[in-house]
Order: structure tokens, then sequence, then C-alpha cells
């Protein structure tokens, strides 16, 4: 492999780490990091039931996380890795702090912003283009989701 389709599957794995992270508290297992450069620099993981809060979206912490960490809103030269494809608010938000790249494993289905249902940051109207990448990881991050929701259902 080369050296960037490495990089692209270090930085993969880191967010499905975060994923499982989630589904160990129980939560639907999204995890996302924001790398600068070879440094992560945000990590977040879904706790949307934990915290009680419809944004505490894995991207969304992420990138909350790397803002935090150089003290600035502004994450030029980052790349946003994530389980599955971004919601509207997640990509909106990465669009807003200048998120150069995202890489996504899984398509989502229902609220995917970033190609499958649309796609945000090709929509001409807005002054922000993200390089996208989708499907580093997928079959690993599509079982997670897959296993989740199948032993949500199992329990009920």
């Amino acid at each position: 492999m080369s050296d960037k389709i490495d990089r692209l599957y270090k930085f993969m794995s880191e967010a499905i780490k975060e994923a499982e992270l989630a589904a160990a508290e129980g939560e639907v297992p999204i995890g996302a990091v924001v790398a600068k450069g070879d440094e992560i620099i945000g990590r977040g993981h879904n706790q949307v039931e934990g915290l009680h809060d419809a944004t505490a979206h894995a991207e969304m912490l992420a990138i909350r996380q790397a803002m935090a960490a150089i003290n600035d809103w502004r994450l030029d030269g980052c790349e946003l890795y994530t389980t599955l494809e971004p919601c509207a608010m997640c990509t909106g938000a990465m669009m807003l702090c200048r998120i150069e790249q995202l890489i996504y494993g899984a398509p989502d289905l229902k609220w995917g912003c970033a190609g499958t249902l649309y796609n945000l940051p090709r929509d001409r109207r807005f002054d922000r283009n993200i390089e996208i990448i989708a499907g580093i990881g997928e079959q690993r991050c599509e079982e997670m989701l897959k296993k989740f929701f199948e032993n949500r259902r199992n329990d009920n």
C-alpha cells in the first residue's frame, strides 16, 4: 500500500476505536478523529444518549476537541475521519470550521449529506469545498452498526 492509503487506514482505525467506545457505552457506534499532519488533535464518539444532547455526534465532539487543542475555530489543513457518512449538521460544522478533507467509512442511507442523500460540500451556493474520500474501512464500519442494531432489536 502507498503511504497515503496507509495514512487513511491508520486514522480510520482510530475513528473505529472511538466507535467501539460508543458501543461499549450503549451508544450508536460512530467514531471520529480530526488529524492535522500526523497528529490527532480531536477525538469523539457518539454520546447523544449519555449527554442527552442531540448534537453530541462523534464528529461534533471531535471538532470541538480539535478547536480547543489548537485554540482556534479554524481547522485549516485538518482532516476529519468518521466511521459513518456525516449528517447535515456535522457536514455543515466541517464547512464552517474549514476542515479540508473528510474521510468516511460507511455511507448513511438515511441522513448522509456528503454524497449519499445530498452532497452539501458540493453545493456551489456555499463558499467551502471539502475533499471527500468515501469507503475507507467501510466493511468494518458497517459491521459495527449492523451488530449494534441487531443486538438492540434482540433486546426488545
